[in-house]
């Protein structure tokens, strides 16, 4: 069973704390979008899938607890405003993850599609928002599947050793997996997939300093997941492909992105960068494993990315629960905040890191793999090119998918919700 970080029902939502993980399981409920905002900005949730999901469905929980209200009359202007300011002010929670962004703007033109559209009048704009609210929770999960064949299939095409009986390994970076995501996962649902196709013979995984994302959380799913996985510090990279390699069939390193340039351009968690070049240097496959809504066709290049600043103390400090040598074990009781770095250490600590398109194999979304052209160019014609206009939520056909929503499948869950 896969790791479930956000649990929602009509009109409540849940999130799973990271900050919390791996060693302890607690989920907080989110009831507004100022909640939201401040678990996004927090980082307990974090992955950019993940947080505009849970930035949607925050204003969701209250416009359905509003609907339940009796003869309560909301003017659709007073509801339309409302919900594009409350976007607009999740979107500042976290600016580099454009996928947030991207939720924001085609769900603001949901709603003043509605408001303009008189035909609509037996529809409130708070059902229009929730329906296509959901809509978004339940489609990333079927993306992340189909990320993860797509990728687990190329790189086995791709793979140095000829056979496809041979089985790979692979490094990935940060978190970005279940807890990242709806569910499944990006670049950890390419490894879910090597796995199911029996192709998978071991992921390295780096700490991902300063915040521990992959020691903390990626760990926690691999080994929740049983798939066999070592850690790795991210300085051990380069020794890792050095000495092993060959030996382990190290075929790729796979990782997500938090935005996609129009030139291929990908910024993603620090330490990205550094891996795709020793990639590039050990002859290994670099893969971007990202849905399509992370491709930002209005940013031209990576230099026009906004990279999250984090506080310095992130980096001067660690905290977590103490480790009882004697005993073997861990006492989540005592919390603990050790610091790490000489007295008066100044820290510059960028959340992310741009890595230029020329280092990158491949970018891999829910339509397939896209690879530069002969002009070492990335051409997304065909991620983009079915149905222009697709992207606006549709809230009249929901789509049978096998996803489960409170332990019913997704297209029980729309039925009962609608």
């Amino acid at each position: 069973m896969v790791l479930q970080a956000i649990k929602y029902s009509r009109g409540r939502l849940d999130i799973l704390d990271q900050l919390r993980l791996p060693h302890e399981e607690v989920y907080i409920n989110i009831a507004s979008c100022q909640e939201a905002w401040n678990a996004i900005k927090s980082m307990q949730v974090r992955g950019a899938p993940a947080i505009a999901i849970v930035a949607a469905l925050s204003i969701a929980v209250p416009a359905a607890r509003a609907l339940e209200i009796e003869n309560q009359h909301i003017p659709p202007d007073s509801a339309v405003q409302q919900i594009i300011y409350d976007l607009e002010y999740l979107v500042t929670s976290r600016p580099t993850a454009v996928n947030l962004s991207d939720a924001a703007t085609k769900l603001k033109t949901v709603v003043k599609n509605f408001a303009n559209d008189p035909s609509s009048e037996k529809r409130t704009v708070l059902q229009t928002y929730i329906e296509a609210a959901e809509h978004m929770l339940v489609d990333d999960v079927q993306d992340n599947e189909r990320i993860g064949k797509h990728g687990a299939e190329w790189i086995m095409r791709n793979k140095p050793r000829a056979g496809r009986e041979d089985k790979v390994s692979v490094i990935t970076h940060c978190n970005t997996g279940s807890l990242a995501t709806a569910g499944y996962g990006t670049a950890l649902g390419v490894v879910r997939s090597l796995q199911c196709l029996g192709s998978l013979h071991h992921v390295f995984y780096t700490e991902t300093r300063p915040y521990n994302q992959g020691s903390r959380l990626t760990g926690y799913e691999l080994i929740h997941d049983g798939i066999p996985a070592t850690l790795v510090t991210d300085s051990m990279a380069a020794a890792l492909l050095n000495t092993r390699r060959a030996s382990d069939n190290i075929a790729a390193i796979v990782v997500g992105a938090d935005r996609v340039a129009a030139n291929g351009d990908t910024a993603n968690k620090i330490g990205t960068y550094s891996l795709a070049v020793l990639a590039r240097h050990h002859g290994v496959k670099f893969l971007v494993a990202a849905p399509r809504t992370t491709i930002d066709m209005e940013t031209k290049t990576g230099a026009d990315i906004v990279i999250e600043e984090r506080p310095e103390i992130e980096m001067l400090n660690i905290k977590g629960p103490v480790y009882l040598r004697d005993e073997s074990k861990v006492d989540t009781r005592l919390i603990q905040e050790v610091c790490v770095a000489a007295k008066g250490t100044r820290a510059w600590n960028p959340a992310f890191d741009v890595t230029p398109a020329e280092l990158i194999d491949g970018v891999v979304t829910e339509k397939g793999v896209v690879e530069k052209n002969e002009h070492g160019v990335f051409r997304w014609d065909k991620v983009f090119e079915e149905h222009a206009v697709e992207d606006v939520p549709e809230v009249d056909a929901p789509k049978p998918l096998g996803m489960a929503v409170d332990g019913i499948t997704a297209t029980e869950f729309m039925a009962t919700a609608s």
